[in-house]
């Protein structure tokens, strides 16, 4: 795997941590909390290398 290609799903793999981290700690709203899964999506699908 490429050295480019690493960095990307170490990004990936934070951004989706400080989501879900997010995610747990947001108590006030469901409509936050779903913002919170669609965004999660694409990124969960990029990390299990779904096209």
């Amino acid at each position: 795997m490429p050295f480019i290609m690493l960095i990307y799903y170490i990004i990936t793999a934070y951004i989706l941590a400080m989501l879900i981290w997010n995610f747990i700690k947001e108590k006030k709203s469901v409509n936050d909390m779903l913002l919170y899964l669609l965004v999660m999506i694409p990124l969960i699908l990029r990390l299990l290398r779904v096209k």
